[in-house]
Parts: structure tokens; C-alpha cells; sequence
């Protein structure tokens, strides 16, 4: 399985914080939650962003796909990462988190996140 923090690190603008304790890595940009990682009883799992209308039908689709923990459940999702989606499904999701906060930031936050990048800052 691949690594998903290392995953979440390379998108435009992301950083790492840890506003829960050392064991949730929690990946921003703009300021703003995209990916949240935590192990429940030795399941590693991460919270992601996602269109309320996607987020149900992915839960009815995949028992793996639950609403967010700790989370506004109508546009969050925890997935687990127990092995039974694919390498493939996962970084779609992850793509569609970033993708839905990414556009969700002001034209002035998005102008420094891609200049940063530009730049060869992170």
C-alpha cells in the first residue's frame, strides 16, 4: 500500500500539522483540513472532503466508506485503510478532498499557494 502522508505532502501548497496529537497527521492547504489520518484499534484510516451527494453513494457503495469522524458528516468521509480499496480508489479520493478545498480558497490564497510552487517553496 502506498504511503498516503507521503501522498498528501506532494499536492500544491500542502502542509503538515498535528492540532490533535503527535499520532493524527492532518494535511492543509490554505489553512484548510483536506486529509485527517488517524489508527482506531490498529485500523489506520484518513477523513476526507466530499460532495454530500458523492459521500452517500460512496458509503452505499463501499462498507469501507463511513461518515467522518468527528466530523460534519453530510461533507465528510472517514476511509478505511484496511487494504480493501484499491491503491487507485484511495488517491481519487484524496484528489477530490484537495481538489474540493483547493477551490474553496480566495483567488489571493490560491495566487500564493501556486507562486510559493513556482518558486520551489512548499
Amino acid at each position: 500500500m502506498q504511503d498516503w502522508n507521503d501522498y498528501c505532502f506532494d499536492k500544491q501548497g500542502a502542509r503538515l500539522t498535528y492540532p490533535f496529537g503527535d499520532d493524527v497527521p492532518v494535511f492543509r492547504v490554505g489553512g484548510k483540513i483536506f486529509a485527517l489520518f488517524r489508527e482506531t484499534d490498529g485500523c489506520p484510516s484518513v477523513t476526507l472532503k466530499c460532495d454530500p451527494f458523492r459521500a452517500e453513494s460512496l458509503r452505499e457503495q463501499f462498507a469501507e466508506i463511513t461518515p467522518g469522524y468527528h466530523m460534519n458528516k453530510r461533507h465528510w468521509n472517514t476511509v478505511a485503510l484496511n487494504g480493501s480499496l484499491s491503491d487507485q480508489d484511495i488517491q481519487m479520493l484524496i484528489d477530490h478532498s484537495y481538489d474540493l478545498v483547493f477551490k474553496s480558497l480566495t483567488r489571493e490564497e490560491k495566487a500564493v499557494i501556486t507562486a510559493n510552487q513556482l518558486m520551489g517553496r512548499v
